[in-house]
């Protein structure tokens, strides 16, 4: 039986190549968010007041998750119908392009309002390409190993992704101790965005070395792949499969976005913590998610979604409110409580595994990408300005927006087994 043999040679080949490139990539996506304080400041007019800078700027970068849905559906359609290794490859070209042109692109003392216009434009190009990619890369390693180790397959690719995050947040660091922040605005800000373009060619070369799914090449053989618009099964006889991955991703992507994206940004502002600290925080958390993304797709395994996912979201809204509470009166724990909270963020890992499970083989693509994409869509990009706003009243606001999603993730896993009959 095929379902209980081990992981072979092939198998961790497969998955550490999927996770590479899958890094690479995320790090295209998420290194504008970094940068978020000097692309405000650069993009948008000097004299526009401070909030609404960066109000504007997180909604530009929300703007790559409100795209993500198109550019999902499209590619999933064709990856149900095509296969799943032509669209895992094509998505990293989409990304690579647009990231160069950003390191290219003329300020807003260069052009005035083109500036943030093209800018918008580029991460428009970006999130149409991650919506293909994160949701085909949890297919395409599911659907190589055998199903018993999907929590490790879905965590040790999103491990992947993460290590995207901590990649841009390391070379941030990295510029930020190098060049003042003089400098950075003057130009050292692209050298990230310049880079970027070069690790996506690298991981669409990494690509050529995988094959296609043995369930899509099985199903080919027989000819069974979706007799209609991959799509419009899944809303016809899939619904209650998508509400609870939709409800889920609503979960991750607070996470993400809030915790490990958005935080390094929100410390320099509530708490005036240096750029170089928090984002040497920032580091140390990522990596502690990529472990906890391991790690909680292997109890997954082991114990089932649902308890992992039930214990998971109590600790990560817990964590957040302890971190955010804490760091007013003592920064100095900053580094062990941000480490903590990213690997509580792991949780996250553990989604994936439901949701390719949700779906059968036949319109599996097509199902996840938009549930996935079009919930980051919605949650993901308006994550950024309801959060900002939130600030305005209360410093709090980043941690009571986590523990709220947490307890919605909570509720929603108790639908888990129903939704994959669904």
């Amino acid at each position: 039986m095929t379902d209980a043999r081990p992981l072979t040679g092939q198998d961790y080949k497969t998955l550490t190549l999927a996770a590479l490139g899958g890094a690479l990539e995320f790090y295209d996506f998420i290194i504008f968010v970094f940068f978020a304080n000097a692309i405000g400041q650069l993009f948008f007019p000097p004299e526009m007041p401070d909030w609404l800078r960066t109000l504007q700027t997180f909604g530009i970068f929300a703007a790559g998750y409100v795209v993500r849905p198109l550019g999902g559906i499209v590619m999933a359609h064709f990856g149900d119908l095509l296969g799943r290794k032509r669209m895992f490859t094509l998505s990293i070209l989409m990304m690579a392009l647009p990231t160069l042109a950003i390191g290219l692109l003329p300020t807003y003392a260069s052009i005035g309002l083109a500036a943030p216009l093209l800018l918008l434009l580029m991460r428009v190009f970006q999130g149409a390409a991650v919506g293909g990619e994160v949701p085909g890369a949890w297919v395409f390693v599911s659907e190589h190993v055998p199903a018993r180790h999907t929590g490790y397959a879905c965590g040790m690719l999103t491990a992947g992704l993460t290590f995207g995050i901590l990649l841009g947040s390391l070379v941030a660091t990295g510029i930020n101790t190098v060049y003042p922040p003089d400098e950075v605005l003057a130009g050292a800000w692209r050298w990230p965005f310049l880079l970027g373009g070069v690790f996506g060619l690298g991981a669409m070369y990494l690509r050529r070395w995988l094959h296609e799914t043995p369930v899509f090449a099985e199903m080919a053989q027989r000819k069974v792949l979706a007799a209609e618009m991959p799509l419009k099964s899944v809303l016809r006889n899939h619904r209650g499969a998508v509400a609870v991955a939709m409800l889920l991703t609503w979960m991750l992507s607070a996470g993400i976005v809030v915790v490990i994206l958005m935080t390094p940004a929100l410390l320099q502002k509530i708490y005036h913590i240096d750029a170089r600290t928090t984002l040497v925080a920032n580091s140390a958390a990522t990596l502690c998610l990529a472990v906890g993304c391991i790690f909680y797709g292997v109890l997954a395994d082991r114990l089932g979604p649902k308890p992992v996912l039930l214990v998971g979201s109590a600790l990560l809204a817990v964590c957040t409110y302890v971190f955010y509470t804490t760091l007013r009166a003592q920064p100095e724990l900053l580094l062990p409580l941000y480490g903590l909270t990213g690997f509580a963020v792991g949780v996250v890992g553990a989604v994936p595994c439901v949701l390719v499970q949700a779906f059968p083989a036949q319109v599996r693509f097509s199902g996840l990408s938009f549930s996935y994409n079009v919930s980051y869509a919605i949650f993901g990009g308006l994550t950024p300005v309801v959060v900002t706003l939130m600030l305005k009243n209360d410093p709090l606001g980043p941690a009571y927006y986590v523990i709220g999603v947490c307890l919605v993730g909570i509720a929603t896993a108790l639908f888990i087994r129903s939704a994959q009959r669904a």
